[in-house]
């Protein structure tokens, strides 16, 4: 997923798909330990991903305006 992709979306959009991708995490974890997974950069690409859109809440966060002194 790229940056361009997740600024367009909703909040609600980013907030659904941020918990699916640690939904996909939480199983690729699972998985790697029962040694089902082969592709360790599927889980790379997920953390990165969550990492994206952690990125865009906070930066919307900081985007409120703020009181002048």
């Amino acid at each position: 997923m790229k940056i361009r992709e997740i600024r367009q979306q909703t909040e609600k959009e980013i907030e659904e798909n941020l918990v699916s991708l640690k939904e996909k995490l939480r199983e690729l974890r699972f998985n790697l330990v029962g040694g089902k997974v082969k592709n360790i950069r599927e889980m790379h690409r997920v953390k990165k991903d969550i990492a994206r859109i952690l990125t865009i809440i906070k930066e919307r966060k900081n985007d409120t305006p703020r009181k002048k002194k």
